[in-house]
């Protein structure tokens, strides 16, 4: 059986030595300067994890599938940021930065070419499975970017409208990265199927934990400063809530306009001109989201999809060594202490 030491070798050592073209370097150096930069490998990770369930070693049939999906990750984080402007990756200048914003764009172009180049090097047994499915997912996760633009422009959305777009932009490549490990491990359809639903309640867990801790995380561990989304005011799973809830609760007389819906729609236009500004907003939200309750709902609801997730995996009929790697997986993916 391959164990987790074996994978977190086998991880260090496929993008230690990924190899891209050389010539232009103009085109290239922007690939491996963001595959070097790091990150958390949440996708290969459980690629391998799923392949493992079912195969006792690993061979390129699965290397190169796994080294795709976080390439094609990759891609739409060098994209992502062309797109907000940002200036900072995992603490270094962003390739838009470091290069210029049309450099990004071919890049990120070529970067998402050779995810496909990867890809096919799938089992030829399961071949067309594996190029249907990753190709739907990656226009899934371009879905979901548009579906993110678009909310920018609006005021609110339904929490049914936030799920769905972060279903598509974040948990379908999650859920695709479990149910590809299963089908190049031989798993059957039942099996990749739960699987995949398993990769996909947690993926909805891991932005939601995001977004929450974009307010309430440590900025030392996080890696950033709070409070981007409330200043941005970015249709985060806590605003959508606290709207929703708002509402509720002041037409029922719980809370008056001054902490509830009325409250929160008056602190989204507050000003942010300057750090005092920036601070201010911050506070005057989170003393809502608190009022609410909604710092204790984020909770109970990361809580709630961990565990319908854990469900998928516990269908499988998985021993209990292999079904505890996939819940040690989910606890760090959340930052749980289990």
């Amino acid at each position: 059986m391959i164990n987790e030491n074996q994978i977190e070798e086998t991880l260090e050592s496929l993008f230690d030595n990924i190899e891209f073209s050389d010539e232009p370097s103009g085109l290239y150096d922007p690939l491996r300067y963001m595959i070097g930069i790091g990150g958390k490998r949440v996708r290969p990770r459980l690629c391998l994890i799923a392949y493992s369930l079912f195969k006792d070693s690993f061979d390129e049939k699965i290397l190169e599938p796994a080294a795709a999906l976080e390439v094609f990750h990759s891609f739409t984080l060098i994209h992502d940021d062309v797109m907000d402007n940002s200036d900072m990756r995992r603490g270094v200048p962003t390739v838009c930065r470091k290069w210029d914003s049309n450099t990004a764009i071919i890049s990120g172009d070529v970067m998402s070419i050779d995810s496909y180049r990867r890809i096919a090097k799938a089992p030829a047994d399961v071949l067309p499975e594996v190029l249907g499915l990753f190709t739907t997912t990656a226009a899934q996760v371009c879905e979901g970017q548009q579906y993110d633009m678009e909310f920018e422009d609006m005021k609110e959305i339904s929490m049914e409208s936030y799920l769905k777009m972060v279903g598509l932009k974040t948990a379908v490549l999650i859920a695709c990265s479990a149910k590809l490990g299963a089908m190049i491990g031989g798993a059957d359809g039942r099996t990749c199927d739960l699987l995949y639903k398993f990769g996909y309640d947690l993926g909805l867990a891991f932005q939601i934990t995001d977004d929450y801790l974009d307010t309430y995380g440590d900025p030392a561990i996080f890696g950033k400063k709070i409070g981007g989304d409330i200043i941005n005011n970015k249709k985060t799973w806590l605003l959508t809530k606290a709207l929703e809830k708002g509402g509720e609760l002041e037409q029922s007389g719980a809370v008056d306009q001054f902490h509830g819906r009325t409250a929160l729609l008056r602190a989204m236009e507050m000003k942010t001109g300057n750090e005092a500004d920036k601070a201010a907003k911050i506070a005057k939200v989170k003393e809502i989201y608190e009022t609410l309750g909604i710092d204790e709902d984020v909770k109970y609801e990361i809580i709630k999809l961990h565990a319908q997730a854990m469900n998928y995996a516990g269908m499988i009929g998985l021993s209990k060594v292999r079904y505890e790697m996939l819940h040690r997986y989910a606890d760090r993916l959340l930052g749980r202490n289990k």
